[in-house]
C-alpha cells in the first residue's frame, strides 16, 4: 500500500502499533531479567520452543496451515529461512547473554548500529551505489567501534554480533516472500527439535531451571514466548499501515528505551568510551535521517 492509499485514521493506527512494537521490545530486558539466573542458551531454548507453540495454536486458528505446507515445499524459501533460522537463533542467544551479564548498554549500541550496517550489506550484497553521505555515515559508525578497541582496549565483539546477526537476517528474510508470522513459525519450528532435546536433557541432567519447583520461573519462561510474539504482531500490523520514512524515525525507539532501561533503572555502567562510541554512531544516524529527507522529492509518496 503507498503512502498515498492511506486514509489518516489507518496510518494514526499504525503509528500506534508501531510504537507499541518498540515498546514492548525496548522494555522486554527488564521482564528477562526476573529469569536472569537462567543460562543464555537455556532461556533462547525456551523462547523458541513456546514461540512454536502457540504460533502453531494461533495459525490453526488462522486457518493458515496450508501456507506453511506451502513454505516447506518451496525449496529455495525453506533454504533462506534455514538460514534465518540460525541467525535469529544466535541473536536471541546473543541478547539473553546481553542480559545475563549485565551488558544491555552494548545490546543498546548493536542495535543502533543495525541501520548503519545495513548501508555496508547493500554496497557488499546488493552492489548499490552509495552516496558521500552514506559512505560516511558507514565511517563514522567504524570509529565508534575503533575507539572502543584501539582507546579502551575492548572490542564490542557483542554489539557487533547482534548487529551483524539482525542485519543478515533482514537481509535474508526479505528475499522470502513469507509472511511475517508465517516465516517465524517456520524459522523458529526449524529450531524446536535442538531446543526441545536441550530442555529435555537438561532435566534429566538435573542441570536445567525448568521443572524443578519454581513454579513463577517456569511460567515466566512460558510467557516469553507470547512476548516474542507480540511486537512482531504489532510491528507487521505497523508495516502495513505507516510510511516508511515515519517506520525510519521510529526503529530508534527500542534501543533508545533499552539504553535507558539499563543506566537508570539497572544501574548499567555507561562510561566516557561507552559515550564517544554512541556519539559516533548517533551523528551517523542523524546524517542518514538527513539524507533520506533531503533526498525525498516533495509529493512522492512513501512505501509502506
Amino acid at each position: 500500500m503507498s503512502g498515498q492509499g492511506l486514509s489518516r485514521a489507518e496510518e494514526s493506527a499504525g503509528v500506534g502499533y508501531a510504537v507499541g512494537a518498540y515498546l514492548l521490545w525496548g522494555f522486554l530486558p527488564l521482564y528477562w531479567r526476573l529469569v536472569h539466573e537462567v543460562p543464555a542458551v537455556e532461556m533462547t531454548a525456551h523462547r523458541t520452543l513456546w514461540c512454536v507453540v502457540l504460533l502453531g495454536l494461533m495459525t490453526l486458528i488462522r486457518g493458515r496451515v496450508g501456507e506453511i505446507a506451502a513454505i516447506l515445499r518451496t525449496p529455495a524459501t525453506r533454504r533462506t529461512l534455514v538460514a534465518t533460522s540460525v541467525l535469529i537463533t544466535v541473536n536471541w542467544t546473543l541478547f539473553m547473554y546481553a542480559l545475563v551479564t549485565d551488558q544491555i548498554v552494548e545490546s543498546s549500541l548493536g542495535y543502533y548500529m543495525t541501520p548503519v550496517l545495513n548501508f555496508a550489506f547493500g554496497i557488499l550484497l546488493m552492489h548499490e551505489r552509495p552516496s558521500r553521505l552514506r559512505l560516511f555515515c558507514i565511517a563514522l559508525a567504524t570509529c565508534g567501534v575503533l575507539v572502543q578497541l584501539f582507546a579502551f582496549g575492548r572490542l564490542p565483539w557483542l554489539a557487533l554480533g547482534l548487529a551483524s546477526t539482525f542485519g543478515f537476517y533482514g537481509y535474508f528474510r526479505k528475499k522470502a516472500p513469507v509472511a511475517a508470522m508465517d516465516g517465524l513459525l517456520v524459522e523458529t519450528g526449524l529450531m524446536v527439535p535442538v531446543a526441545l532435546a536441550l530442555i529435555v536433557w537438561w532435566y534429566v541432567d538435573g542441570t536445567g531451571l525448568f521443572l524443578i519447583g519454581d513454579m513463577k520461573r517456569d511460567i515466566l519462561l512460558v510467557i516469553g514466548g507470547a512476548l516474542t510474539i507480540a511486537p512482531l504482531a504489532l510491528f507487521a500490523a505497523a508495516m502495513r499501515r505507516v510510511r516508511m520514512t515515519t517506520m525510519g524515525f521510529l526503529q530508534y525507539m527500542a534501543p533508545t528505551i533499552s539504553l535507558l532501561v539499563a543506566v537508570f533503572i539497572l544501574h548499567e555502567p555507561f562510561d566516557l568510551g561507552d559515550l564517544i562510541s554512541f556519539g559516533f554512531i548517533w551523528a551517523a544516524i542523524a546524517i542518514a535521517i538527513f539524507e533520506s529527507l533531503a533526498t525525498k522529492a516533495p509529493g512522492t509518496p512513501d512505501a509502506a
